[in-house]
């Protein structure tokens, strides 16, 4: 029996609109050298980012099988990709919906046997080589002619490599707490060239009664309190750790009242779509004089529903901002729930109403949305803003169950604390998102500029 042969493959696909002229690049790496096996790119006319992101990855699987036809099983492949969407589906972790992606995901499963593909969520800055390819097949198709891999200079752009580790897949959906803690220790020991620290080193447990002084809070702008360290100590915390780079900070404002809310009623994307009571509006104008005070909002992005798009608008028109419309960030759609009271859906829905408080997985009547689709839904939003928005601060202008949805994924909490947070009307939430894939909770509920 041949020995093993394994080979990293690095993939990506751009389009420029979405759907718009797109395009794809992939790269085969040896990972004892970091050196570079194989390129793959094309320009495949229209198409959206995530049809693009799978035809690199058939291309990058396609690649490495021809480099080694005789391997047979012996061939291992590691792909990483900085699309979470194509890592999810094709570890098998969430469901793949859309008719587009069913053949895709079908093509790709099938170059190689699945036992011999493990594949990885990486951030786009460490998947520049196939971002550049996906970039030059684009440039050349705008062109009008062929990408060439004899004029790519992709991997004179690339960063210089090493070894290229592959690291035991991380338990959790990518991004979220579980699986960015050892990405954070991987990361924070790479820069410094060590090996990583164990868990108990990295995040210790401070012994009962003691303050816990590892993780610092951010300090203050301007402020000469700044906590200083050792030349050479280990720094912790996602405020002192400079390889983590600036965050993606997702500040999260529910939209403000409608003339449902007061009255604690089923309000998702399946209803009527109600406007902002006088109520609501001044709650908008009171948040846009909150964030013009502040000054640090530098992107809107909203969920497609009416009382969403007018809190935006107030925020956007005090900020002198654009608003870009997520249809990721709207509401569940409750089915025949909406416009009901919790009581009134007891009343005639009661065992479809106890089955929904029990699992996540159960819709509401009438072909609603359950909480396990609107955490997919909710979680390709994210990595979308994050991706597109790395290092910046942006405005969510959205709904109770996204907000609620995004805090409990970032702590890696199970599906019930959704019923066990409080999210009043026009309330602000913060989450920062780090180059690593990890999260930091920061704010929850904040109504003091209601005040």
């Amino acid at each position: 029996m041949s020995a093993a042969r394994q080979v990293v493959v690095e993939a990506d696909g751009g389009s420029r609109g979405n759907p718009g002229p797109a395009g794809y690049g992939a790269v085969v790496i040896d990972p004892a050298t970091g050196e570079p096996l194989a390129e793959a790119a094309e320009y495949i006319g229209v198409a959206t980012n995530n049809v693009a992101e799978y035809r690199g990855l058939i291309a990058g699987l396609t690649a490495a099988k021809a480099l080694f036809p005789d391997a047979g099983d012996a061939l291992r492949v590691h792909v990483r990709m900085d699309s979470k969407l194509v890592v999810e589906q094709m570890s098998g972790r969430w469901k793949i919906k859309h008719p587009d992606m069913k053949p895709l995901a079908a093509r790709a499963a099938a170059v190689l046997p699945p036992s011999s593909v493990t594949y990885e969520w990486i951030p786009r800055a460490q998947n520049k080589h196939a971002d550049r390819l996906a970039n030059e097949a684009m440039d050349a198709g705008r062109d009008g002619r062929q990408w060439e891999a004899s004029a790519s200079t992709a991997a004179l752009d690339a960063p210089a490599r090493g070894a290229v580790s592959t690291p035991p897949p991380a338990q959790g959906p990518p991004g979220d707490q579980v699986a960015g803690a050892a990405r954070a220790r991987a990361a924070l020991a790479a820069a410094r060239g060590a090996a990583a620290p164990a868990a108990d080193t990295l995040f210790p447990v401070p012994e009962p009664g003691v303050p816990d002084t590892t993780v610092p809070a951010a300090p203050v702008s301007g402020s000469s309190q700044q906590q200083r360290q050792p030349s050479g100590a280990l720094q912790v915390g996602w405020s002192s750790a400079p390889d983590l780079g600036a965050p993606a900070t997702l500040v999260l404002l529910r939209h403000g009242e409608t003339a449902l809310t007061p009255e604690k009623r089923f309000s998702g994307s399946g209803g009527t779509d109600p406007e902002l009571s006088a109520t609501g509006r001044g709650q908008a104008e009171r948040a846009a004089e909150h964030f013009g005070a502040l000054g640090t909002v530098q992107e809107i992005v909203s969920s497609p529903l009416r009382r969403c798009r007018e809190t935006a608008a107030a925020v956007a028109g005090r900020l002198g901002l654009d608003v870009r419309i997520d249809e990721g960030l709207r509401e569940t759609d409750f089915g025949a729930w909406e416009g009901l009271t919790f009581g009134e859906t007891r009343e005639r829905y009661g065992d479809d109403l106890t089955a929904w408080l029990a699992s996540p997985d159960t819709a509401p009547t009438g072909g609603g949305e359950s909480f396990a689709e609107v955490a997919e839904r909710v979680a390709a939003a994210r990595d979308r803003i994050v991706a597109r928005y790395a290092g910046r601060t942006v405005l969510l202008v959205t709904h109770v169950t996204p907000i609620k949805t995004l805090v409990r994924l970032a702590l890696g909490a199970p599906p019930e604390s959704l019923f066990r947070m409080e999210l009043s009307a026009a309330s602000i939430s913060t989450v920062a998102y780090y180059a690593d894939g990890n999260a930091s909770v920061r704010l929850l509920n904040d109504t003091s500029h209601l005040r």
